[in-house]
């Protein structure tokens, strides 16, 4: 039976799971406590892929005051063998008596054999403790392994009316510092930032997070006939995925090859987002920041692909009908756009962020 010294101790590990944000891609993020006698004796999190999961931390940390204790994790047990081995195992060998997990993996690898196992192995699990909260925190994990395609994104800055730049192409800038500063910091959270061509000729933007000990997210460009140019900063390494049509010329990519980008090929006369998504979810990408352009933000909308949106409005009104606004062929009735469920609204200054998430047909 659940009670609500179970969701208190579940709370405590959701808040060390968030200590892994953007640092245990492809896995979710994992926190686990142990309990004994009305008090934590170990607590652990998984810090990065490949390193132990938040189970093992915590119970290596425990040793053997886990006999006969409780195990809190917002995330079944794996089962099987992958860059470390099954959670289950090391759970059973400790002499855990009860496991209390907030929701079953999603993962076709996993899901209920975990439980199954400890169950058979006589250890109690109950499931559904802070549910909701579980999965709100591993909303990119449960998309990835549910939609069969990484969790998309789509992020943007405009004009009271819109407009993502002036009929110039000037976009620099059109919200503050601190809210910039706020985007660089989101990228973080995602595994790969994604741009169209336009973008990097137009802007040449960075898309790093540009903070001390923070990894850069994987650059995808999506740029049909390798027409970026080589001097950008968004090729200052080899951390770049340039997404080309078969058709582009061979010259640019052995050129873009030879600074160790890698060139995605798409067959036809234009690049599928759908099955964009499908090749980088093979690559184990499983989320994307959509940072631009117009069109390329058009492209995901027009396809409906959105899991969220982050929209900084700046108060200021740029006009012109041949400004930059969210283009692609747009929905052809009220009914039909994309509207999200449940917006947050933070202000940074004179800027206002209005992110959501979920959206409705």
């Amino acid at each position: 039976m659940n009670t609500s010294s179970d969701r208190r101790w579940m709370m405590e590990a959701l808040r060390l799971a968030k200590k892994g944000e953007g640092k245990t891609f492809p896995n979710p993020l994992v926190g686990a406590v142990v309990v004994k006698g009305g008090r934590v004796i170990a607590r652990g999190f998984h810090r990065r892929a490949g390193l132990p999961h938040a189970e093992v931390e915590a119970l290596k940390s425990a040793g053997r005051k886990a006999r006969r204790a409780t195990l809190y994790v917002n995330l079944e047990p794996c089962n099987h063998f992958g860059r470390t081995p099954p959670c289950a195992d090391a759970i059973i060998q400790s002499g855990i008596s009860r496991v209390v997990c907030a929701v079953r993996d999603p993962n076709t690898r996993v899901t209920g054999g975990g439980i199954a196992k400890l169950r058979r192995a006589g250890v109690s699990v109950s499931v559904g403790v802070s549910g909701a909260e579980a999965r709100k925190l591993n909303e990119v994990f449960f998309v990835f392994h549910k939609k069969k395609r990484p969790f998309v994104a789509l992020k943007f800055a405009a004009s009271l009316d819109g407009k993502l730049a002036t009929r110039t192409g000037d976009s620099k800038w059109i919200t503050n510092k601190e809210a910039r500063a706020f985007a660089r910091k989101l990228r973080g959270a995602y595994q790969a930032v994604l741009v169209g061509v336009n973008t990097v000729r137009r802007d040449n933007p960075h898309l790093g997070v540009r903070q001390k000990g923070r990894k850069d997210p994987l650059r995808i460009i999506i740029d049909p006939n390798l027409r970026a140019p080589l001097a950008s900063q968004v090729f200052r390494d080899g951390n770049v995925l340039a997404v080309a049509l078969s058709s582009a010329s061979r010259r640019r990519k052995t050129m873009f090859e030879k600074r160790g980008i890698t060139v995605l090929l798409f067959k036809g006369k234009h690049i599928a987002l759908r099955e964009l998504l499908t090749k980088l979810k093979k690559r184990g990408i499983i989320s994307v920041l959509v940072e631009g352009g117009g069109e390329t933000l058009g492209g995901f909308l027009d396809e409906r692909i959105a899991d969220r949106v982050y929209a900084f409005y700046a108060p200021m009104l740029i006009g012109g009908k041949e400004a930059t606004g969210i283009s692609g062929k747009g929905a052809l009735t009220i009914r039909r756009a994309v509207r999200f469920k449940n917006p947050n609204i933070k202000k940074i200054g004179d800027v206002i962020l209005i992110s959501s998430g979920a959206f409705t047909a």
